[in-house]
């Protein structure tokens, strides 16, 4: 991963599946969201497992953008879309979404949502 910098957008989800550890069918999920690297406007794309015992998720996907429009363009994507109704929805547990971009460096909400 690069160092962020200026306007661009690091997409962090870490997140805990709905199948056993080393089956297939976590191959499959973990394939298919790499697979995801292939829309325009991700500019980096890991999937790594997860190895702390301090929570409870098992793994982790971190994508880059060059800005808030190729972020934005990203999640509106068809193949994002039908990804997370047809396999995000229905075989993830729970997940923590961030997604950080440098100090002064993107679009940020005026007010802390707390």
């Amino acid at each position: 991963m690069s160092i962020l910098a200026g306007a661009r957008i690091r997409h962090t989800v870490v997140f805990a599946l709905s199948h056993p550890a080393g089956s297939d069918e976590e191959r499959d999920f973990l394939d298919a969201f790499a697979g995801l690297a292939a829309i325009d406007g991700v500019e980096e794309c890991e999937v790594v497992a997860e190895i702390s015992p301090k929570n409870a998720y098992t793994h982790a996907v971190s994508m880059e953008f060059a800005d808030r429009a190729a972020y934005d363009a990203y999640n509106g994507h068809p193949d994002h879309v039908g990804f997370v109704q047809g396999r995000w929805l229905p075989e993830v547990t729970d997940f923590l979404e961030i997604d950080l971009t440098a100090p002064g460096g993107g679009d940020r909400p005026a007010t802390n949502p707390r």
